[in-house]
């Protein structure tokens, strides 16, 4: 089920702050990689949970990691690690506390080698999702399949974000996801 229709079965508590999100940044390109990265963390902490519960934490997680910046998240030390996971507004998993921390310090090597994480997104594009799984499993901590297919659909590198009858679609399109940039 698309999130386009998902989004109708929804609380209407819930539907006011899944259409902020589905309206201006699900399957839109993201061109900064502490964008990038906070959507990656983001999609790693959803696991098991609900997106609905992510985006409630959106904030308070912008906060608790420095609001996504790569090279700080890269050099927490084990008071960050207990500072997060004591931090009620966020998910307290370190597992994925771990993760977070590892994929910046694997970004900055990704951007050493090839300019940005954007890059090196753009680099292996375009891979099927299996393929994209792969990769990000060999190179990233806490990347399943759903984990890579959500946040590659909603950084606008695998189709799918939006039915085509929705009307974002178009305005997504317009924006240039790299799965529709014809070479």
């Amino acid at each position: 089920m698309s999130y386009c229709t998902a989004m109708k079965y929804m609380k209407p508590d819930d539907l006011v702050l899944h259409k902020i999100y589905h309206d201006t940044q699900y399957g839109f390109p993201i061109e900064e990689d502490n964008e990038l990265f906070c959507r990656l963390i983001l999609e790693i902490n959803q696991a098991g949970l609900s997106w609905t519960t992510i985006l409630k934490k959106q904030e308070t997680f912008r906060k608790a990691y420095h609001n996504f910046d790569i090279k700080k998240v890269a050099s927490y030390k084990e008071k960050d690690i207990q500072r997060l996971l004591n931090d009620a507004g966020i998910i307290r998993n370190k597992l994925k506390v771990n993760a977070a921390i590892e994929n910046a310090k694997t970004i900055i090597g990704l951007q050493k080698e090839f300019g940005s994480f954007k890059n090196w997104l753009a680099h292996h594009h375009p891979k099927t999702k299996d393929e994209w799984t792969k990769l990000f499993k060999r190179t990233f901590r806490f990347t399943g399949g759903e984990i890579v297919n959500e946040f590659l659909m909603s950084a606008g590198y695998l189709p799918g974000a939006h039915d085509e009858n929705c009307p974002v679609h178009k305005k997504v399109l317009k924006a240039k996801p790299l799965w529709n940039n014809k070479k």
